[in-house]
């Protein structure tokens, strides 16, 4: 995609902030509240490889279905319990975070079990990270995942996308595919679901998170759903499904901000979308609550996959 020129906006706050704050506002792991980063992490990840080891054994699965020949290029598919006729499942699609950097799907089930028992299949993508995959290939291999689930899976009752944190980046950057004339498919996609994501990597060119991905500025904006959408000058094309833009109380401010300005872009542009703020819980947290059936955001899922008022 071509970098869209600067829009309205004024200067951004992040530019006025030291690059000591800048680091800090972009260091999830150091905005926790009830356990240090280190515990953090920790803990996030064994939930991850836990809840994956427990999909692989109780649930029908496929994994490691090659979308593409590239290394990364696989996704793995959780049936649920009851057998549809034609494989005709809502389809919750999940790409995990990370900064682009680390994570994979081998630990990223964490939905599999209570929306596969609710009658969904879960498909958790895998792409190449950084320093081998840059973002331009992310996020092609984003586009090229979602049509062969697609293409896979025909009679869908609907693909919703959802992306944590780098995954959110990833999943907003669907939101500008062109997809009959760039992927030679239009997936059914009903609704996307950004959990505490970037959404302008602008500020990233000047962490320390951009060692491995070695954006420049450039590179930065033409993989920012923010400039894109501030850029266009009508509605931009693309689903116009609902996009629920998520953040957690505990998330940074900057990431709080980036959420916030996202969903007013969305609405400037026309898009059906909400800012879901979930009380009570850190970046890391909202995603890893997805493990329990009745936690805010698994029945926010249900209710938007299901129509439930």
């Amino acid at each position: 995609m071509e970098a869209p020129r600067e829009g309205r906006r004024g200067e951004a706050p992040w530019k006025k902030m030291s690059g000591e704050e800048l680091e800090k506002q972009y260091s999830p792991s150091r905005w926790t509240v009830r356990r240090g980063p280190e515990e953090t992490l920790r803990t996030y990840s064994e939930i991850g490889i836990e809840a994956t080891r427990r999909a692989r054994t109780s649930r029908r699965s496929l994994l490691d279905v090659p979308y593409g020949a590239g290394e990364g290029e696989t996704l793995d598919v959780y049936f649920p319990e009851a057998a549809a006729a034609a494989d005709a499942w809502p389809l919750f699609v999940f790409l995990h975070g990370g900064y682009w950097q680390s994570g994979s799907k081998d630990q990223s089930a964490y939905m599999a079990g209570p929306l596969t028992a609710r009658g969904v299949a879960v498909v958790v993508v895998g792409y190449t990270l950084a320093p081998k995959g840059t973002l331009d290939q992310m996020v092609d291999q984003a586009a090229r995942s979602i049509a062969f689930v697609q293409k896979r899976f025909p009679c869908n009752e609907g693909i919703y996308l959802c992306g944590h944190s780098a995954g959110a980046h990833l999943a907003a950057m669907m939101l500008l595919v062109n997809w009959p004339t760039e992927r030679g498919v239009t997936p059914n996609l009903k609704a996307f679901f950004l959990m505490s994501g970037v959404y302008d990597l602008g500020p990233i060119v000047h962490t320390s998170v951009n060692a491995p991905l070695r954006m420049t500025p450039e590179d930065a904006r033409r993989n920012s759903a923010q400039w894109h959408l501030e850029a266009a000058s009508a509605k931009p094309g693309g689903p116009a499904c609902p996009v629920l833009v998520i953040v957690g109380q505990h998330d940074s401010p900057e990431f709080r901000r980036q959420a916030r300005e996202f969903f007013q872009t969305l609405c400037r542009g026309g898009r059906r979308a909400s800012f879901e703020d979930i009380p009570d819980v850190d970046h890391f947290e909202i995603v890893w609550k997805l493990t329990e059936r009745d936690s805010v955001l698994t029945q926010m899922i249900l209710k938007t996959i299901f129509q439930e008022c």
